[in-house]
């Protein structure tokens, strides 16, 4: 195994989005991670093939139907020799098929119960179904992104399934980890997208109380209301990006920009960002992407392309880092971050809920006659 999260084990409840790349993130890591698949697979997926799924990378599956009380007990089987347990589900299932955390650490007192929702575990909202949009949404990240006069931006669901959940859940789950090996004691994880995602806000928050950020859409330094921190489109009908925010790199930009620059305000002149913006959007229009690359790549203009995901794989940067691994025919990215000596690796390709069942249960300790018997009564899959 490769990783500094090496001879870990975690137990994954299978669930949807932060869940599942909080524990791809641990499992690209080193640790061992068992996903706890339900018979039949999940009923959601938007890959085509198993080893698409590439939040279930470098993990294996078991199908146990935790409606039947034998599938139960080997799932408290499991957890005793588990460093971690992952669930996603609504606050109280858990409870109800009789693995609250309770039973959880009467098994294994030193177990670290990570527990993924949107809302947070109590609330008046805790038990409402909600999504990405929902919560960033109640968060206040919504808001704040798009273009002045236009409705909200959706940002994909990357800042609150992945960059407040499941990232916060990889991080939690670590912290717990740590002090449990100073204690021998585990714990509850409670991290959820609301929480997440007010974090990630700090920045915003403190801006705005500052009276330095304006509660109006499209008119502040980061959400494309400044000339020098925006979106332009190019000749041939590309995008190009500039963030020339601190004042070495915004006369790095009027160097490049030559005549064009001259016509731009004084970096911080709020009231002329409009025309700033407006004569911008003129002048990368006169050459193709490629020309602006050619200008500005590399430079301390603070530029970059965008990239759609047929380039991605060939740039040249991407290349020279590594960016991208290979695997089954799947390009997919490379484990972060990097270490110096525990590297990283990918180990395994996704596979097929249950996949894994047999040589699981045999780690645990159930021999073929027992496995047979549990897969002929529906317990396992």
């Amino acid at each position: 195994m490769a990783g500094p999260l090496s001879g870990y084990k975690i137990i994954e409840l299978v669930g949807l989005g932060p869940a599942p790349f909080g524990c791809m993130m641990l499992a690209d890591l080193g640790a061992e991670v068992i996903r706890i698949d339900r018979p039949g697979g999940s009923a959601i997926s938007f890959a085509s093939s198993p080893k698409l799924d590439l939040l279930n990378r470098g993990k294996r599956s078991v199908c146990l139907n935790l409606k039947d009380p034998a599938a139960i007990e080997i799932l408290l089987q499991m957890v005793e020799k588990a460093d971690a347990i992952v669930e996603g589900n609504r606050p109280g299932v858990l409870e109800k098929l009789g693995l609250g955390p309770d039973v959880l650490l009467a098994r294994n007192p030193k177990i670290v119960i990570g527990r993924m929702t949107g809302w947070g575990q109590d609330g008046p909202l805790a038990h409402a179904a909600g999504h990405d949009l929902n919560y960033i949404a109640l968060a206040g990240a919504l808001h704040p992104m798009g273009y002045k006069g236009q409705k909200p931006a959706i940002p994909l669901n990357l800042v609150g399934d992945f960059g407040g959940g499941g990232l916060l859940l990889a991080y939690g789950i670590l912290a717990a980890l740590l002090e449990a090996q100073k204690s021998g004691i585990g714990q509850v994880v409670d991290a959820n997208m609301m929480d997440g995602v007010t974090s990630l806000m700090a920045i915003v928050f403190g801006a705005y109380q500052s009276g330095f950020w304006s509660d109006e859409r499209g008119t502040n330094m980061l959400d494309g209301g400044s000339f020098y921190y925006n979106v332009y489109e190019t000749l041939d009908g590309k995008y190009v990006t500039i963030g020339s925010i601190e004042p070495q790199f915004y006369a790095e930009l009027l160097r490049i920009l030559g005549e064009d620059g001259k016509a731009l305000p004084e970096q911080y002149d709020m009231e002329k960002w409009p025309e700033a913006v407006e004569h911008l959007t003129g002048v990368f229009k006169k050459k193709t992407r490629e020309q602006w690359c050619e200008l500005m790549e590399g430079t301390d203009v603070c530029f970059a392309p965008v990239l759609s995901m047929s380039e991605l794989k060939d740039h040249p940067h991407h290349k020279a880092r590594g960016l991208f691994n290979e695997e089954d025919g799947v390009w997919q990215p490379t484990p972060a971050p990097r270490f110096s000596r525990t590297e990283a690796k990918l180990t395994t390709s996704p596979v097929a809920p249950g996949a894994n069942s047999d040589e699981i249960l045999a780690e645990f300790g159930f021999d073929d006659k027992q496995v047979a018997e549990l897969k002929e009564k529906g317990s396992v899959a």
